[in-house]
């Protein structure tokens, strides 16, 4: 093994590859050299300010090819042009050098992209990052696939990357030498492992996203009040002033339901308590979808998961047309007028 310092080159600079490579350069203990280069030239400009070494092309990564010291590229670029990207970085990387695919990518694509790199003599390494734009600070949780023993001379870099073990109590239970899980970092097995839990990580997210938005929508009906019929035909109504920002607030402090998701839903309410800043129409990225297709394919029921990536779909008015057909139908079977009619 080189006793070289490690050459990283970052390829994607947005919001979280630039962070990756301003965490890795101020919490590794480890030598290192990191290059940077992004397809805008104002943001290798901005990075270089701060120390990197802007690359001006990928070209330019053929003058760290070492035998003796095989250079680290790490790949943070949109989902649509990671696999183009990946092939046009292999161009100029000698046997040996390793690939990272940071993004979210679907873990069968892994697979066949690891495959594609062998012939070259390139690793490849997936990992699933977690901690969007809050990482430089917090740490990104990372769930990696590859070979142990690339993972293994990799591991300085990820223990930059990651929380650290005191980001969190230790489990009760666990004692003896502190693990990689334990500081925020999983080698979960050969290539394609880290991207597949990462896409599961995704499928939950969606799921508690939307239990705290379904739970905040009924609070905030309940402040419009909630007529209730009885028996005798008279309605009694529930109907509360509720202050959804101190409720985030005080379910943030000893409660079941305390989270990351809930603390940056306190923040949002903080900072718009209507939250009219907001269309309410919520994007899906393929993490979902792919979740909810693996589920099928291994017969495994996702219901709350699949809900959730549904409703997505109907916050976009996706389900628009399939609402007429309802009021069409309704109208014609029993004469209903559509709900807000006159």
């Amino acid at each position: 093994m080189s006793d070289k310092p490690l050459q990283l080159t970052v390829i994607g600079l947005g919001r979280m590859g630039a962070n990756i490579a301003r965490r890795i350069k101020r919490e590794i203990k480890s030598p290192i050299n990191i290059s940077v280069f992004d397809v805008s030239p104002q943001a290798v400009s901005t990075m270089s300010a701060e120390g990197f070494t802007g690359l001006a092309t990928l070209a330019d990564l053929a003058k760290y090819n070492d035998a003796a010291n095989p250079q680290i590229v790490w790949v943070m670029v949109p989902a649509e042009v990671t696999a183009q990207t990946i092939k046009d970085v292999a161009e100029h990387l000698a046997a040996g050098a390793t690939i990272i695919d940071g993004g979210n990518t679907f873990y069968r694509d892994d697979i066949a992209n690891a495959d594609w790199l062998k012939l070259k003599g390139i690793n490849f390494v997936d990992v699933g990052t977690s901690g969007g734009v809050y990482g430089l600070d917090r740490g990104f949780s990372l769930m990696i696939g590859g070979e142990k023993n690339v993972f293994d001379r990799l591991t300085p870099i990820f223990r930059a990357l990651a929380p650290g073990f005191e980001s969190a109590e230790r489990t009760p239970g666990n004692s003896g030498e502190i693990s990689n899980a334990e500081e925020g970092f999983l080698h979960c097995g050969p290539v394609g492992s880290g991207h597949f839990v990462k896409m599961v990580h995704n499928g939950i997210e969606y799921g508690a996203m939307a239990a705290y938005a379904e739970g905040l929508n009924l609070l905030d009906a309940v402040r419009n009040g909630v007529k209730h019929p009885t028996s005798v035909g008279d309605h009694d109504e529930t109907k509360y002033d509720l202050d959804l920002a101190d409720v985030t607030e005080v379910w943030r402090r000893g409660s079941v339901v305390a989270s990351w998701l809930l603390d940056l839903t306190a923040e949002a309410f903080n900072e718009d308590p209507k939250l009219d800043s907001y269309t309410g129409a919520v994007a899906d990225s393929g993490e979902g979808r792919w979740t909810v297709a693996t589920a099928i394919d291994a017969g495994t029921p996702a219901n709350v998961l699949a809900a959730s990536l549904f409703s997505r779909f109907a916050s976009r008015g996706n389900d628009l047309y399939a609402n007429k057909v309802l009021s069409a139908m309704r109208k014609k079977f029993g004469g209903h007028k559509e709900a807000g009619s006159k």
